[in-house]
């Protein structure tokens, strides 16, 4: 067995608490059905302002009633350091992943950007240490790599960020890390780098991509490709995101405190060839052929390349990432053909 394998027979066999923040986003989500199916107690909150009722309405379908009993939610804001200190009294670890984030409306609303991610995950860091909770695992971003040229990125090398949210996020790591230094709160950040799957919002002038596609596509509208096909992203699956912060949380402390670890399949895909493989999935589907992908201008703020170097993490954690893309594309199509009407 795997290394994942291995820590989820361990978590069946001795249950823990979790504190989640952001519960009903989409990839908290997803960490909390897993949580819930391993045995484990959640204490969760959200304020929906990305996250919706309808994410903890699929987990709470999805998991058994006796699983979905050893839930607790709170509705409200990271903003709010009593809640959050209230909601961490008692867990074991923390997955913090309450944030705000769009790039573009990063820019457009730079102060509610700071508020959430920076003074958000500050709240949490001290709610985490004066709780003495063991390890607070945090969502950080590929964003952080900003303007520097280097392909695949390294955790060391990082640039200029190119917006409020790049910035935010790289607060967010300098604060662990000072909480890290000064209080031995043990810590763990995880870059994300596109992350796709279920539940993702596919509406909105923010939208990810990998959703917008498919849903419009689902729809038989047309797709529109921000800047040229040869831009460049590193798509994961958000299955393997649920497999990060659990081994982050749970690794022995030389092996992650006070780390940073790029969360990625290591692989760059081009816009075109991922627009290919999901209107491929979708054609299967639908059994009817896309309408041909239109080209836009390029987004304020966005970068050209984007690709991940995931040694680090495989070393450390063990973190084994998706082999195919296409086959967790397909997952994913599936997922929205069955939910088109929701």
């Amino acid at each position: 067995m795997n290394p994942y394998q291995l820590l989820q027979q361990e978590l069946r066999a001795e249950p823990r608490t979790w504190f989640l923040t952001g519960v009903a986003g989409f990839i908290a989500s997803h960490l909390l059905e897993a949580l819930l199916e391993l045995g484990q107690r959640v204490v969760g909150i959200d304020n929906f302002s990305t996250g919706t009722p309808r994410h903890l309405a699929d987990v709470q379908q999805r998991v058994a009633p006796d699983a979905w009993a050893r839930f607790i939610f709170h509705k409200g804001s990271v903003t709010d350091i009593g809640l959050c200190r209230e909601a961490s009294n008692g867990a074991d670890y923390v997955l913090h992943h309450a944030g705000f984030v769009s790039v573009p409306l990063s820019i457009e609303d730079p102060v509610a950007c700071h508020d959430i991610n920076v003074t958000g995950t500050l709240n949490v860091l001290i709610a985490a240490r004066d709780n003495r909770v063991r390890r607070v695992v945090y969502a950080s971003s590929s964003a952080i790599y900003g303007d520097h040229p280097a392909q695949p990125n390294v955790e060391p090398q990082i640039g200029r960020p190119l917006s409020p949210y790049g910035a935010s996020k790289f607060m967010g790591e300098l604060y662990a890390r000072q909480f890290h230094e000064h209080y031995a709160l043990e810590s763990v950040g995880l870059r994300y780098f596109n992350i796709f799957g279920p539940r993702q919002n596919p509406r909105g002038g923010y939208a990810a991509v990998v959703p917008l596609w498919i849903a419009r596509l689902l729809a038989g509208e047309t797709c529109c490709i921000n800047g040229d096909g040869g831009i460049t992203r590193d798509f994961c699956p958000v299955s393997d995101v649920v497999q990060a912060n659990l081994l982050a949380a749970t690794a022995k402390r030389g092996d992650a405190s006070g780390e940073v670890f790029n969360v990625a399949l290591g692989a760059r895909t081009t816009l075109d060839e991922l627009y290919t493989m999901i209107a491929s999935q979708v054609s299967v589907r639908t059994g009817r052929d896309p309408s041909p992908v239109e080209y836009g201008p390029a987004r304020p703020g966005d970068i050209r390349h984007s690709g991940a170097d995931v040694a680090k993490i495989r070393a450390a954690l063990g973190f084994t990432p998706a082999t195919d893309l296409e086959a967790s594309l397909a997952e994913t199509v599936r997922w929205y053909a069955e939910h088109a009407s929701a």
